[in-house]
């Protein structure tokens, strides 16, 4: 009776053993089609050594001109510019002349994405996540890099959580941003506006998710050290950097030398800073449709560069 006891015990542990395995051997990478093989099998050997990770594996990655383009113009200023000329340019009431004093042009730094937020103030946020999908839907369906699109789905069959952090208000991008991409609208984090007798109000939660807030969004609302991080220009380096794995950067600019101001990539360009650093660099195709009137263009705001495919 024991003999058969011992058998039975040790053929269930034979078969736990094929499952566990069958299990770990289940996640297949798939190639992405456009990117060299080099870069493929850099990806997937590094996301084998993640098979045998206990615990949360973690995925972070910049939003605009990382995941989906960003040329000729950011949608957060498109959606909100072609707001203002609907509903408040050419008015001389107090509202308007307010909103249309907070879109003075600049849209760099961290002030600017603050009022993005000011700008949103007195909305709903059903209203605001209208304004950003129907803007994404209207000028800039098409523009997600597919490239992008297959490598989150290879994180999820491997086991990640992918969460998107973006300087632009968190409304705002959730909603197209999640349904795109296929994760949960709580896993798009951008800038945080208190809500209050349920519309948006002035008062900005920090970290702001700008330049160093970025990093700083990951430990205060992820809460967890991410396996892979990928950005794109030089607002994305303190992020990058909390990556204690794979760094992942997506048409990085190789014109602009950085100054004194930019701390590390002084004297390089975001390019040269990242493979000094041994980072992934890869490329998407980014360049203006011809076919979509950009209401930003009517407000004399500078263009980003385009990315056209290599």
């Amino acid at each position: 009776m024991r003999s058969i006891s011992n058998r039975f015990f040790y053929a269930i542990v034979v078969l736990l053993n094929v499952f566990a395995a069958g299990s770990i051997c289940a996640q297949q990478y798939r190639p992405i089609a456009t990117w060299p093989d080099e870069t493929n099998a850099r990806i997937e050997e590094f996301l084998n050594t993640t098979l045998t990770v206990t615990g949360r594996k973690v995925a972070v990655f910049d939003c605009d001109g990382t995941v989906f383009g960003q040329a000729p113009y950011y949608l957060a200023d498109e959606a909100l510019y072609d707001y203002a000329d609907k509903k408040y340019k050419n008015r001389k009431d107090k509202e308007s002349r307010q909103k249309m004093a907070i879109l003075d042009g600049n849209n760099v730094g961290k002030p600017y994405v603050e009022d993005r937020v000011h700008f949103l103030s007195g909305m709903t946020p059903e209203e605001i996540a209208t304004l950003g999908y129907d803007c994404y839907m209207r000028s800039y369906k098409g523009k997600m890099y597919p490239e992008m699109k297959t490598l989150i789905s290879n994180l999820k069959e491997y086991g990640f959580e992918v969460w998107i952090l973006t300087a632009s208000p968190e409304f705002l991008y959730q909603r197209f941003v999640a349904s795109e991409l296929g994760i949960p609208v709580t896993h798009v984090l951008g800038v945080k506006g208190v809500v209050k007798n349920g519309v948006m109000s002035d008062e900005i939660i920090m970290p702001i998710p700008q330049d160093d807030g970025k990093a700083q969004v990951i430990p205060t609302y992820i809460k967890a050290v991410p396996l892979i991080v990928g950005g794109n220009s030089r607002g994305d380096m303190d992020m990058l950097n909390e990556s204690r794995g794979l760094k992942i950067v997506v048409n990085p600019d190789d014109v602009t030398v950085r100054g004194k101001e930019d701390g590390p990539m002084s004297g390089h360009t975001v390019k040269s800073y990242w493979e000094k650093e041994g980072a992934l660099i890869v490329h998407c195709n980014d360049v203006r449709d011809k076919n979509v009137s950009f209401k930003t263009a009517d407000f004399k705001i500078r263009t980003n560069l385009e990315n056209p495919k290599k």
